[in-house]
């Protein structure tokens, strides 16, 4: 085999546990860091957790691409992470969910991202420091779950009513796992303007009980998205919880472990293809080859 994105060391990876202190909206971020066993400066991947998450959400995409030689940085957002629901009463849960899942939020979220960026811009030069000369910010990616999700495609290129522009074009490549439309701006029109490579995750019975997205939402992003390295892969039956670690409260079917070989496989051709820039990869994600690693059932398509 010429390409195989499952292949990884068994090096052992190493994690740091940083935090990013915004000054100028007194605001700190933590972030969990893990490092391939290589030295020299390496791609970076910026992850965004969903709702009542946290930086220690996702650690089998962690390890994975570390050891595919990337550095992947966890973000947590204060406001909307796993603070929302450990600090409420049992029965009082669902309600601050779905509080926390506010306009307010999302705007925290996109201003955390250039704040983190930043922060690692400045390390990456800083004298001592653990991440100095570690990090290659000019191949730079970003993905997130759900609100993670949300939050991605604001930075990455979706547009919105307001004339604010949340896009960071430090960002190369961006994959939205669970993505959703705006409910008051027309696909169409929300993601006319992306100009960067998109790889979309979701699942058939991918909704969502804090803010009713629905799968059809889910599926809206794709068809709205002009051609050029765009990729959708649609997992049969995964729930919306298939791209996290454990089952959620309320899920229905049992989780099919293909499911997360797949998106381990997809993503990281995503990345060695859009990021590294190899042509191995490339050829392989844009081929049938891909389907060596789905369900006859799992949909996959690219424009």
């Amino acid at each position: 085999k010429v390409y195989d994105p499952l292949k990884v060391s068994d090096a052992k990876i190493e994690q740091l546990t940083l935090s990013v202190d915004d000054k100028n909206r007194s605001r700190e971020i933590p972030i969990r860091v893990y490092l391939p066993k290589e030295t020299s400066a390496a791609p970076v991947i910026l992850v965004s957790h969903g709702l009542g998450g946290s930086r220690d959400n996702g650690t089998y995409l962690g390890n994975h691409w570390a050891r595919r030689g990337y550095v992947a940085v966890f973000m947590q957002h204060p406001g909307s992470d796993e603070s929302v629901w450990k600090e409420s009463r049992l029965g009082e849960r669902m309600n601050a969910m779905r509080k926390a899942a506010s306009g307010e939020n999302f705007m925290l979220r996109v201003k955390d991202v250039p704040a983190v960026i930043d922060q690692l811009e400045r390390w990456n030069k800083e004298d001592g420091h653990a991440l100095r000369g570690r990090l290659n910010l000019k191949q730079l990616g970003m993905t997130g779950h759900s609100f993670g999700a949300v939050t991605t495609q604001a930075v990455s290129g979706q547009s919105f009513l307001s004339r604010e522009i949340f896009t960071d074009p430090r960002i190369k490549a961006a994959m939205p796992m669970s993505p959703s439309t705006s409910k008051l701006t027309k696909p169409a029109k929300s993601f006319s303007n992306v100009s960067i490579p998109w790889l979309l995750m979701t699942g058939t019975n991918d909704t969502s009980p804090i803010n009713d997205t629905d799968v059809e939402s889910r599926l809206a992003v794709y068809p709205a998205l002009p051609a050029g390295s765009k990729y959708e892969l649609v997992l049969d039956k995964a729930e919306h919880s298939a791209f996290s670690e454990r089952a959620l409260p309320g899920d229905k079917g049992k989780r099919n472990p293909n499911h997360h070989r797949a998106i381990l496989a997809i993503s990281t051709a995503f990345w060695d293809a859009c990021l590294k820039e190899n042509p191995a990869a490339r050829k392989w994600i844009d081929s049938d080859e891909v389907r060596e690693v789905l369900d006859p059932a799992d949909r996959w398509q690219k424009k």
